[in-house]
């Protein structure tokens, strides 16, 4: 049984494997740079997938796994293939799992982080900026902090995101790249007249658009119009402006594609610019398509830099380890980030609370992450390539694919199961 575990960064999978750590009864602290909970705020929803709710019921008390739910948005999970003319290219059905744990959900980030963070009092450390480690005679290690203070952790957890100063130091040949690509994404509010705005298939669930050649549209519904009654126990009220609002119910819309094609000034443009310059980007789409970007508020709208991680070779067990974008950062065209952070949590707490030695468990951890996680990477960059690609053939290709699937049942089944 170890002492005492360290974990840097208060993500949501750092979060949660505190959480998991905490039930099991291990002693375990967070360090998180933010000077409180609000300081680093995400405004956007977060798709949970089967392996991330299955983490966040493993880990989490069973009244914040209920929180959680009666939190998250409510439509379907159907996926659709679109035109930039919203002809319907197939639909990949997803029926409703009997068990919310093996279930698909929309959340938003702010919510799922409240929800994570409570109860946790006494394990974050807010306001704690790590800058280095080193290694003691006795095998723990010292951590050290930009506020002049060392703490000192048997077992150290890596869950500082993409730039991970953790991972500077520890596996110093892990990078991570720009891929070229440039996402511009935003809120279309949902209300019961907006809605009447939209074809039926832009609320009715998740979808990806796809035009000739040179960058695509995804788009999903986060609805919260039927909140569940822990929804106030977890102090589900409404942030400050329209990006950090978390009660309200929206569309949200990316546009990405390679860089070239956007304005050489475009990171210093402000969210009504970059607005407009998506707009002019889509101008000969479908007017619902227009319409979803021009009514979208333009505090809303942020510009996104999509980089990813390069896979490694495996490296030898210590007591330390990494997890979620501080080892395998991903981009966000497959929509599996979280949940591999989240599922990274699950694997690493059973490690740590299963007994035995904890390098060796923490070996076995990370030859199952590294198979899975280097795997979302590739398959998450390959997706990317595809949103924004500039080959009309490969496209008219996918296309015609995507039509023969739709005609034909167990062809689909076969593709997509």
């Amino acid at each position: 049984m170890t002492n005492h575990i360290a974990i840097i960064g208060g993500g949501i999978g750092g979060l949660c494997l505190a959480q998991g750590l905490r039930k099991a009864g291990r002693d375990v602290t967070v360090y998180e740079r933010d000077r409180t909970p609000a300081d680093r705020l995400q405004g956007y929803r977060v798709h949970i997938d089967p392996n991330g709710a299955r983490a966040l019921r493993d880990c989490l008390p069973d009244h914040l796994w209920r929180s959680f739910l009666d939190t998250t948005g409510q439509g379907g999970q159907d996926f659709g293939f679109l035109t930039e003319q919203l002809d319907l290219l197939t639909l990949i059905e997803t029926p409703q799992a009997a068990d919310p744990a093996g279930d698909h959900h929309s959340v938003s980030r702010i919510t799922l982080r409240q929800v994570l963070l409570s109860g946790l009092d006494d394990v974050v450390r807010f306001g704690k900026t790590y800058e280095r480690y080193e290694r003691l005679p006795d095998g723990r290690v010292e951590l050290f902090f930009t506020d002049g203070t060392s703490e000192t952790a048997d077992i150290v957890v890596a869950a500082d995101g993409g730039n991970s100063r953790v991972r500077r130091q520890y596996l110093p040949h892990a990078e991570r790249v720009d891929t070229g690509i440039t996402t511009v994404a935003g809120k279309f509010p949902l209300t019961g007249e907006t809605r009447k705005l939209l074809a039926p298939r832009l609320v009715d669930g998740p979808n990806s658009v796809i035009p000739p050649k040179g960058l695509g549209l995804f788009c999903a519904p986060h609805d919260l119009s039927d909140l569940g009654p822990a929804a106030g126990e977890i102090g589900v009220t409404e942030q400050e402006g329209a990006l950090m609002d978390n009660t309200s119910s929206y569309v949200l819309w990316a546009v990405g594609a390679a860089a070239g094609r956007f304005p050489s000034n475009i990171s210093e443009m402000s969210g009504e610019r970059l607005k407009g310059t998506v707009a002019r980007m889509i101008r000969s789409w479908h007017p619902d398509l227009r319409r979803m970007i021009d009514l979208s508020h333009p505090d809303t709208v942020s510009l996104l830099p999509i980089r990813t991680s390069i896979p490694i070779d495996p490296w030898p067990a210590t007591n330390i380890t990494l997890l979620g974008d501080a080892i395998h950062s991903m981009t966000p065209m497959r929509g599996i980030g979280a949940n591999t952070a989240l599922r990274d949590a699950r694997l690493l707490c059973r490690a740590l609370t299963a007994g035995g030695d904890p390098i060796q468990a923490i070996a076995g951890y990370e030859a199952e992450m590294r198979e899975y996680g280097f795997a979302a990477v590739r398959d998450s960059l390959r997706a990317a390539q595809q949103f924004a690609g500039e080959s009309r053939v490969a496209r008219m290709g996918f296309k015609s694919f995507l039509r023969l699937v739709h005609r034909v049942p167990s062809l689909k089944a076969k593709v997509f199961s």
